[in-house]
């Protein structure tokens, strides 16, 4: 019988020595493994406390501030606010995230699980098209902006050449023209993105039981039927998942504007990251940037919430 009994009456029949002999023993493995675990969680926890809680506690400080990063940063109230409230520039910088992020969302969404839908039938190279689709998510994007510039370029790029080719007379002018600029980026970031979010769903289509849609299969579904009652339910985990971070990443784009237009023609391509890079950053302005960010989180957040509470509805 194991010395380390919860019997009762086994620790009255011990001498009192010997329980509590036990006792010092297992709060010492207990001590041990209390330990083991902050080991292993410290240094991600300093890492995540020193990067990201610190500064996002602190932008909450400074976004009521006037600070351009030298000497210390002065209180003003609600100035920075105000200001946000005039500032065209900013509502542009709003209504282009919006319009990317409603646009790149469903759509990566959508081709994503249709891709990865694709690629989890028997087809023979599958394993090459998995890796082929998800090939430019880990492509320099310096090299993606290089080359969509190329390809989209109004003279001698091959998109305007085929659209020449099927008979329009005068195609965009994508990167030059205020009103095609923005669709043009977003058909570069879902070409980008597409591919890391099939694997996602790939993940999840494997993960469903085959006994569903061989059920649903003798219940005579057909395939449209199994998808809506099948394997879309089975990926609600999946899908809430890849919503959430596609919301993020959409509401945060940066890089890919950054060089592909740097916001323009004009304002154009605008958002609010980059927004808030060009205050802080080039015009020092870090107590103003601050706000903007304020925005920006405020967003994710309100979004990010919804979708929690949308999800765990729909799981009762």
């Amino acid at each position: 019988m194991s010395t380390l009994t919860a019997d009762p009456a086994a620790d009255r029949r011990d001498p009192p020595g010997q329980r509590h002999g036990q006792r010092r023993r297992q709060s010492a493995i207990r001590r041990r493994r209390t330990l083991s675990g902050w080991t292993f969680i410290l240094p991600n926890f300093l890492g995540f406390g020193l990067l990201t809680l610190g500064p996002v506690l602190a932008l909450f400080y400074i976004a009521f501030t006037k600070w351009t990063a030298f000497g210390s940063p002065q209180f003003t109230g609600l100035d920075n606010a105000r200001r946000l409230i005039g500032d065209k520039t900013f509502w542009t910088a709003l209504l282009n995230t919006l319009y990317y992020a409603g646009v790149h969302i469903p759509v990566t969404l959508v081709l994503s699980l249709g891709l990865a839908m694709l690629l989890n039938q028997k087809l023979r190279g599958r394993a090459f098209f998995r890796s082929a689709a998800f090939f430019p998510y880990f492509t320099s994007i310096v090299a993606v902006a290089q080359v969509w510039n190329m390809l989209f370029s109004p003279e001698f790029g091959p998109i305007n050449q085929f659209l020449r080719f099927i008979g329009l007379e005068n195609p965009p002018d994508w990167f030059t023209s205020s009103t095609w600029a923005m669709p043009a980026v977003i058909v570069v970031s879902i070409w980008r993105e597409t591919g890391y979010y099939m694997l996602l769903f790939l993940a999840g289509l494997q993960a469903v039981p085959p006994e569903l849609h061989e059920a649903a299969k003798m219940d005579g579904a057909n395939w449209l039927q199994r998808l809506w009652n099948v394997t879309i339910p089975s990926l609600r985990p999946t899908t809430f998942f890849v919503t959430v971070m596609l919301t993020i990443g959409s509401f945060k784009v940066l890089d890919l504007i950054l060089v592909m237009t740097n916001g323009g023609p004009g304002t154009s391509t605008l958002v609010l990251s980059q927004y808030i890079y060009r205050m802080g950053f080039e015009r020092n302005d870090f107590g103003y940037a601050s706000a903007v960010s304020l925005v920006l989180f405020g967003l994710c957040m309100v979004v990010t919430i919804t979708q929690f509470i949308y999800n765990r509805r729909k799981e009762r």
